[in-house]
């Protein structure tokens, strides 16, 4: 985006998301104590303020960053879910920078021929060139393609070191995720798990914000996180206390449920969910105290 002119004098800029001005009068100039290169003034002069040209560019600001987290949050879902994308749709959002910041560097899966490798770049009609574990340039040109979770992934760690080989940065978390895999000895009676159990908070609030801030939602005395995986929504959810009821708040065991409730045993939970439960209730577990090698209450 170019410079305008605001006020007399002035000109006007969004540089890396904030508006920033510079006197017209020396715009290719070093700029003077308190300015950034090019005459650029890192905070806006009194001046400009409240000006009509300085507000509008602010609010252009405030969507570009909406419109950002609403496409990373898209191909959040998309990865988390393994949901199929036309490959067609990604050659018309890939010009888009903010698409294009949450796509880059992802691992994606071709239906059918099932290749894959990490996306480098997307023609306009949807072929798409990648970078396999193998380090081989490909091209897919499928009907559609998977953004796998990275449970699902077979050869995650060369696929780890290929992208550090190239210096691939992901805008949607997906090679290093935390994941974890159900344990083959788990106990197939239980409903729950109780590893990140017992870490205490010094309020319900505390731990619920927590919860919130992570993405999950509250509900009751539960942070949860539905998960969709292989055409069924499951319910993650891990216990945070009872706000009326304790001073104090603690991690309480996690389970996952379907469809009204209806609570399921290890054996009935998919890769994904098993994974995405784990990374909820360990993520609200590091936030608080761990319980000491003697409480035998984990809650």
């Amino acid at each position: 985006m170019g410079w305008l002119t605001a006020g007399d004098g002035y000109e006007i800029a969004l540089v890396a998301g904030r508006v920033v001005a510079r006197t017209a009068a020396d715009p290719a100039g070093a700029g003077a104590p308190g300015e950034g290169p090019a005459g650029v003034s890192e905070e806006l002069p009194e001046a400009l303020r409240d000006r009509p040209e300085v507000i509008e560019l602010q609010r252009l600001a405030q969507w570009l960053e909406w419109h950002a987290d609403e496409c990373a949050e898209r191909v959040r879902t998309w990865m988390v879910s393994s949901l199929p994308v036309p490959t067609a749709l990604l050659g018309r959002v890939w010009p888009d920078e903010a698409w294009q910041a949450a796509l880059r560097n992802l691992v994606v899966v071709s239906e059918g021929e099932g290749e894959r490798g990490i996306l480098r770049d997307v023609e306009e009609e949807g072929v798409l060139r990648v970078v396999d574990g193998g380090g081989r340039s490909l091209r897919i040109e499928a009907a559609a393609v998977t953004i796998p979770h990275p449970v699902l992934l077979p050869d995650l760690a060369e696929l780890r070191d290929r992208a550090a080989e190239l210096g691939a940065v992901q805008g949607v978390e997906q090679l290093h995720r935390a994941v974890w895999h159900r344990p083959a000895d788990a106990e197939e009676a239980a409903r729950a798990v109780h590893a990140f159990a017992g870490a205490e908070y010094r309020s319900w609030f505390a731990l619920s914000g927590r919860a919130t801030a992570l993405g999950y939602k509250v509900a009751g005395r539960a942070a949860t996180d539905r998960i969709r995986e292989a055409g069924r929504v499951l319910t993650a959810s891990v216990g945070i206390g009872d706000p009326y009821t304790e001073e104090r708040a603690w991690t309480g065991a996690l389970g996952w449920s379907e469809g009204r409730g209806r609570a399921l045993a290890p054996a009935e939970v998919g890769p994904v969910a098993w994974s995405e439960g784990m990374r909820m209730a360990a993520a609200l577990y590091a936030g608080g105290t761990p319980p000491s090698d003697g409480d035998a209450d984990v809650r």
